[in-house]
């Protein structure tokens, strides 16, 4: 442990660790824009910057290690100067439309100016240099008029994805986020899996599926399980006036934290898509007691008795019952196999194994993918 003071206060602190970590351990406010819990810490953006007794340069906290006898000073005249310099500096190369930006008031450079109150410099609003949605990927869509170069896009999905997406490509005012060497993102091997979009601080990666659908403060974020798999990944889904409208990244989640894949994180249409199935469909003759099936194809498809009739939970249920309990009686439990899968989550598997050993009284169970 050593000894250090952040704004007078002498704490001990476990060696090895950034200020920022310290800070952040005993409740003291210093503000990111670059940096992550999840991400290794690059220092880009400057915001989190602090003075330290003796030092000739304000220093970044998130990649500043503590020492023995550090004396930190967090919020003085002269770091809160070089911040609000430092956010009108990307002020000064950003777009000022909150007014219609579909991430105003989830921002979170919107959120240090309102702190700071740091406005567009008179010299600035260099105006948009690059064409809005200009990647023709299905589900991101891209904005590098709102960039701010804090490269966590890069650190998200180099980190967590694996696949090396995004880069960095000239230099100066000319510097820019590109996929792959200037390719659009699907030839750069993007996989569509929004960890770019989740880490991004601003309107420059958003979700293109609910692009201009609702704020922030519009919707009503509801925590479930992904259904897709059995990994048992957990996210949010945003909800607007009883429908879904899109998914957002829960860092609580046990299993996943913020990552998610494409079918997490986009194909949630089906929720409300008007070819929905919502209820069990039984074939008409199993309605009406036909204990004789038609079996000819031809004729399946002429007869109306072989039309699937909507109905409830029960007397669906009620009809497997019935069929098992013919099969088993005419021919015995092993006349009956249960196929279950492998992308439903453990918990359910083991109802489903519960119920062809102990109800059904056969051990002919199996699953569809090899997972």
């Amino acid at each position: 442990m050593l000894n250090i003071k952040i704004n007078g206060q002498s704490i001990q602190a476990e060696a090895g660790k950034t200020v920022l970590q310290v800070a952040k351990e005993h409740d003291v406010h210093v503000p990111t824009l670059c940096y992550h819990k999840d991400l290794n810490p690059t220092g880009n953006c400057r915001m989190c910057i602090v003075e330290v007794k003796g030092g000739r340069f304000l220093q970044a906290a998130c990649v500043t290690p503590i020492w023995e006898g550090m004396e930190i000073e967090t919020s003085s005249e002269k770091v809160m100067k070089d911040r609000k310099l430092t956010l009108e500096l990307m002020l000064a190369n950003h777009p000022v439309d909150c007014m219609t930006c579909d991430v105003a008031g989830e921002c979170e450079l919107q959120d240090l100016a309102y702190e700071y109150k740091a406005e567009v410099p008179a010299w600035g609003a260099k105006g948009t240099r690059y064409k809005a949605d200009s990647d023709p990927n299905p589900f991101i869509r891209v904005d590098m008029n709102k960039c701010i170069l804090c490269r966590r896009c890069e650190s998200a999905c180099a980190e967590i994805q694996g696949r090396n997406v995004w880069g960095v490509a000239k230099r100066g005012f000319d510097e820019t986020m590109v996929t792959g060497a200037g390719v659009p993102m699907l030839e750069a091997r993007c996989e569509s899996c929004g960890q770019c979009v989740a880490y991004c601080p601003t309107g420059a990666l958003s979700n293109k599926m609910n692009y201009g659908m609702a704020r922030a403060h519009q919707v009503k974020k509801v925590t479930t399980t992904c259904s897709y798999c059995g990994v048992g990944c957990q996210f949010d889904l945003l909800v607007k006036n009883n429908k879904v409208i899109g998914v957002s990244s829960n860092p609580n989640a046990p299993v996943n934290g913020m990552a998610l894949c494409v079918k997490g994180r986009y194909a949630y249409d089906y929720i409300h898509h008007p070819e929905r199935v919502k209820k069990p469909h039984v074939r008409r003759y199993l309605l009406e007691g036909n204990a004789k099936p038609i079996v000819n194809r031809k004729s399946e498809i002429q007869n109306p008795k072989w039309d699937w009739v909507e109905t409830e939970w029960d007397v669906a249920l009620d009809i497997v019952a019935k069929k098992f309990g013919e099969l088993r009686k005419d021919f015995g439990a092993d006349s009956i196999g249960l196929l279950t899968s492998a992308k439903c989550t453990n918990e359910e598997n083991y109802l489903m194994n519960k119920l062809a050993r102990q109800v059904v009284g056969t051990n002919n169970i199996d699953h569809c993918a090899r997972l």
